[in-house]
């Protein structure tokens, strides 16, 4: 791995950590002698994925970068590799929308089966981050301080005016820890409650949509200008044509007219956290 620690990034010349990993990849298996056939039999891996994985359109998971590891005999380097390009991805993901976030006079949210980073407590955001694998518990330490960090956004004299809808599914998914959850029940419950913050569920009742397919954020900047983000679970990207910015508003304004009102939408918190705090009191048989 020494011969490319100088690596950073493509405008600068030099090597993304993604392709060094599938540089490495395509090194190993031709000092190995191997076919991808051979490579295959020896990994149970499809011989198509690991051609991806050397091409580099492809990833892949941490379990083909450590069984690969394990027939080429480098110890935890693939490993390392791969952590690495997940972080490299997860950088290049938000590029561009933590500055517009930090400039941002308005930000109206969609999210669809978590509870979005704003509005979390660090014991949500922990949990789905160890969904993730991240590298390390000191890595993991540091990706929640910075999410929670966002949070000061929405206090202080500059106060975000923040707009969440929800999808029902976000309020119906806990996390396993139940105290982790009711705090986080608990955070909605306040944050619903917040002069510059309006939260409204969208219940399942309201059927397919336009903007079902994946989380939405709309931003207004200073200037007044409005860009969107829209992501997937492994991207994201900054969209600032003002022609697709504004189909996204549309479909975000008829989506809320969809929604439960805030005060039906803070009943139904309210109701769900009453509901959990209750369950959690009752003795196991």
């Amino acid at each position: 791995m020494g011969a490319y620690v100088r690596m950073q990034d493509n405008s600068a010349g030099l090597l993304s950590v993604r392709a060094v990993y599938c540089k490495e990849l395509a090194r190993l298996r031709a000092r190995s002698g191997w076919s991808l056939g051979q490579l295959s039999e020896k990994t149970k891996y499809d011989t198509s994925y690991l051609h991806r994985l050397e091409k580099g359109t492809r990833v892949g998971s941490i379990d083909a970068a450590c069984a690969l590891g394990e027939v080429y005999a480098t110890g935890e380097l693939l490993s390392d590799l791969w952590h690495l390009v997940k972080r490299e991805a997860d950088a290049n993901r938000f590029a561009g929308f933590s500055e517009a976030e930090a400039e941002a006079t308005s930000l109206y949210a969609f999210s669809i089966g978590t509870v979005p980073g704003l509005l979390q407590t660090p014991g949500y955001a922990e949990a789905l981050m160890r969904m993730e694998r991240p590298a390390s518990e000191e890595i993991l330490a540091k990706q929640v301080d910075a999410r929670i960090a966002r949070q000061k956004r929405l206090s202080g004299p500059k106060a975000l005016n923040y707009r969440a809808l929800l999808d029902e599914s976000v309020v119906r998914r806990p996390v396993p820890d139940p105290q982790v959850w009711a705090d986080q029940l608990e955070r909605l419950v306040q944050a619903a409650q917040e002069p510059n913050v309006a939260l409204q569920i969208v219940p399942l009742g309201a059927g397919p949509h336009p903007l079902l397919w994946g989380p939405v954020q709309l931003l207004w900047l200073p200037n007044g200008r409005m860009i969107a983000y829209v992501e997937s679970t492994w991207s994201g990207h900054v969209i600032t044509e003002s022609e697709e910015v504004e189909r996204l508003r549309l479909a975000y304004d008829l989506l809320r007219d969809s929604a439960l009102s805030t005060a039906d939408s803070l009943a139904l918190l309210r109701s769900m956290l009453e509901d959990h705090t209750s369950c959690m009191s009752q003795p196991r048989t």
